[in-house]
């Protein structure tokens, strides 16, 4: 089982408004197929919006090794 932070980052002040808006927007979706959709979004955003690398930006979202966020 992997650890997921999104659930914290979706709280939290010290992450853009925007990966917050599409954390929640993850976790609130009727469609669990729109899930994937909806972190690959925050992961894409939060990689854009900090220095961090993309390979832990996936990981922060709960996303599994891929492509980068780019």
């Amino acid at each position: 089982m992997s650890l997921s932070m999104a659930p914290l980052l979706m709280y939290s002040p010290d992450v853009p408004a925007s990966v917050r808006e599409a954390l929640q927007a993850a976790y609130t979706v009727e469609r669990p197929e729109a899930r994937a959709d909806l972190l690959q979004t925050a992961a894409r955003l939060l990689y854009s919006e900090t220095e961090l690398a993309c390979s832990d930006v996936r990981e922060l979202v709960g996303l599994p090794d891929g492509d980068c966020c780019a």
